[in-house]
């Protein structure tokens, strides 16, 4: 048998357009270095965006937004992501693009406070009553049907659990053992159950169930200490929109009627400002007990010139709100009509007033030589083999089109270098590539040469 590591290298994962973006690159000082993190050049939008990373650490930019504009390709998307791996996975971050906003079903400014809710977390703190242990037995119970008809229903669960002082044999309700089945607890996982919501939770698989061999992507915890019940201290994290949808659409019954009304009711429903401020009372009452603590996140949109002149006057307003995430926008607009209007040209197809409210960072296009830098890493993270003077040329090709396209074209020269039984890219393969794959300024030069028409 094969050892795990052996088996691991078989698997491939999937690679997206920033998975080598690990942060900003900073360090202790502040200071940026030119090649870290994935991150290559963009000095100073880098160090802006690190100080927008410690105040945000600090809990002072709340309700406060952020304007990234730049050319397209000059890395915007990438430091926003970079700053969302930098603030950890402790602090929300809602990434979106402003084309979503434009739905059939629900108004623009609902999308937009849903995103402004999943971007603010609620850390809630209880100390609650559970049953703790290591999973010996799993014993679900049957009884004829009350209600006549063919086969059998479950009365109850028994459930066994046992920690390093003892073991305890539990009689739950049906409800638990479909939340058994729902997150596959098994003989050996270590789980809890609340004793007054009976809410349960699995914790990961016994350490006594770890083998060398063993290749199950699990979690493995060691069995509790302890008696089985005990009073825990349960850290729970949500979004605000989790606690909206939760009142939204409470769960029905099982009966024939409650599950066709679920069927029935659409895909997507608006939540009623009645229900936000419901919502904002309970959470203010958590917070003036200490049991709960607000956790202020960001919310990026991306092209946001693509919105119109409500959404910018909505944004203003919820700006000023009392709970209001950090708000990072990115552009790649020059100054252009505002959507919405029929003669208002503004800097990057956003209001003035609005941008008077941004902190703005620039990101200038990247130069030969960090575009070369960055196709370098680009090719080690897909595992791409590339000569250096193809690599140099692709460079070459970045700076006259586009980033993107440079990048775009690693992919189809590794398969022709496959195909003609080379082991890395060569002039040769770059060059027939590129003559394969026009980039956007070839295919507009032939709208124009052939009237707006191609043949």
């Amino acid at each position: 048998m094969n050892k795990t590591e052996d088996i691991k290298n078989l698997s491939k994962q999937r690679i997206s357009a920033h998975s080598h973006i690990k942060g900003l690159g900073l360090n202790d000082d502040g200071s940026i270095s030119n090649v870290s993190c994935g991150l290559i050049g963009q000095e100073t939008a880098r160090q802006a965006a690190g100080v927008v990373v410690e105040l945000i650490k600090m809990k002072k930019m709340a309700g406060r937004a952020i304007l990234m504009v730049g050319p397209p390709g000059s890395g915007k998307t990438a430091i926003a992501l970079a700053i969302s791996q930098e603030l950890g996975n402790q602090i929300p971050f809602c990434p979106m693009v402003a084309g979503e906003v434009f739905s059939a079903e629900v108004k623009k400014t609902e999308i937009l406070m849903e995103n402004f809710r999943r971007a603010i977390g609620l850390r809630i703190k209880e100390v609650k009553e559970v049953y703790e242990g290591e999973v010996c037995e799993i014993t679900p119970v049957e009884m004829d049907n009350q209600l006549g008809g063919y086969g059998k229903q479950i009365h109850h669960v028994v459930l066994g659990l046992k920690t390093t002082k003892g073991s305890k044999s539990l009689k739950l309700d049906p409800s638990i053992y479909e939340n058994l089945q729902k997150q596959r607890v098994e003989i050996g996982d270590v789980i809890y159950v609340e004793v007054n919501s009976g809410s349960l939770k699995r914790l990961g698989r016994s350490d006594a169930y770890a083998t060398e061999f063993d290749i199950e992507a699990d979690e493995y915890v060691p069995i509790p200490k302890g008696d089985v019940y005990k009073k825990k201290t349960v850290i729970q994290d949500i979004t605000l929109h989790d606690l909206d949808s939760a009142n939204a659409n409470p769960q029905g019954g099982q009966d024939v009627l409650s599950m066709m009304s679920q069927l029935l009711k659409p895909k997507k429903t608006e939540i009623t400002e009645k229900l936000r401020k419901e919502v904002n009372k309970r959470v203010n009452t958590l917070l003036n007990q200490g049991t709960a603590e607000l956790i202020t996140g960001v919310l990026f949109i991306d092209e946001v010139h693509m919105l119109d002149i409500e959404c910018f006057t909505f944004l203003s307003k919820a700006l000023e709100s009392e709970i209001a995430p950090i708000v990072i926008l990115a552009s790649n607009r020059g100054n252009c009509l505002v959507r919405g209007t029929d003669d208002l040209i503004a800097p990057h197809g956003i209001p003035l007033d609005f941008i008077d409210r941004t902190l703005i960072i620039h990101t200038p296009s990247y130069k030969t030589t960090d575009i070369y830098q960055i196709l370098k890493i680009r090719a080690g993270v897909e595992g791409i083999e590339i000569e250096e003077e193809a690599l140099q040329h692709l460079a070459t090709l970045g700076a006259e089109s586009t980033l993107r396209y440079a990048v775009q074209l690693l992919n189809p020269a590794s398969q022709l270098a496959k195909a003609y039984h080379n082991s890395a890219i060569n002039m040769t393969i770059l060059k027939e590539v590129s003559e394969l794959f026009s980039d956007a300024k070839q295919s507009s030069k032939i709208l124009t040469n052939d009237n707006g028409y191609m043949e």
